[in-house]
């Protein structure tokens, strides 16, 4: 893996309160949290998938569904979480 792809922890933390910045001002919009949501899982997608191999992106999908069925996500509850998947 190259360093774009394993970004330094503050680098990973400056673009998640980015990505914070940018739900808080959506929701201030009055956007669903679902067209929220989707829309960011969408970019994500989107990216990762023009940076990373197929596999690469099954992987984080699946360490993500499994951090969700371990109850990872609801144990941050009321947290900002992004890049925490």
């Amino acid at each position: 893996m190259t360093d774009r792809q394993s970004p330094p922890e503050r680098e990973l933390s400056h673009a998640g309160s980015v990505v914070d910045k940018a739900i808080e001002f959506m929701i201030g919009q009055d956007l669903s949290e679902l067209a929220i949501a989707s829309a960011l899982l969408g970019g994500a997608m989107g990216l990762l998938t023009r940076s990373l191999p197929d596999t690469v992106v099954v992987q984080i999908l699946q360490n993500a569904i499994q951090s969700i069925e371990n109850g990872e996500m609801n144990a941050a509850s009321g947290e900002d979480r992004a890049g925490n998947a």
